[in-house]
């Protein structure tokens, strides 16, 4: 074998090392990444009965309701779809009406969820209530930010 060709055959070996490994890393982040799905998304998907899903969206008004058992019922909205969601267990310290949640679980229904986890998001001017004490006692608070 040539010098020539020993190098065509390096680069070609490289390129196909390459190729492979661009190759899985792309199959598996595709496996790993979770989306989540809004309302209207999930509505005009052809989710499953019993199927694992992610939706986000806001908590509707006045639709949180809770028993003695633990379990809350509630529903995420839109603004143009909504989909009931029950979950048994202890909602995030953030979960509340028009708050946006990410919620995961499992479908019951066409727009029933049984909720596994809740995820409650908050915005950027959120404020640990701890914090806002010790700078309120410390009256470097400031009640109007802009």
């Amino acid at each position: 074998m040539s010098i020539r060709f020993q190098r065509l055959l390096m680069i070609l070996i490289s390129l196909v090392f390459l190729t492979a490994a661009i190759l899985l890393i792309l199959i598996n982040s595709k496996k790993n990444i979770i989306f989540f799905y809004t309302p209207t998304e999930f509505l005009s998907s052809d989710s499953k009965v019993k199927d694992l899903i992610r939706i986000g969206g806001f908590v509707k008004k006045n639709s949180i309701k809770s028993n003695l058992n633990g379990r809350h019922d509630f529903i995420i909205t839109d603004n143009n779809n909504s989909i009931f969601v029950y979950y048994n267990g202890i909602l995030p310290d953030l979960f509340r009406e028009e708050q946006g949640v990410v919620i995961e679980g499992k479908l019951v229904d066409n727009n029933i969820i049984e909720a596994s986890t809740v995820f409650a998001k908050h915005d950027e001017n959120y404020m640990p209530v701890s914090i806002k004490k010790q700078l309120e006692e410390g009256k470097y608070w400031k009640k109007e930010y802009e």
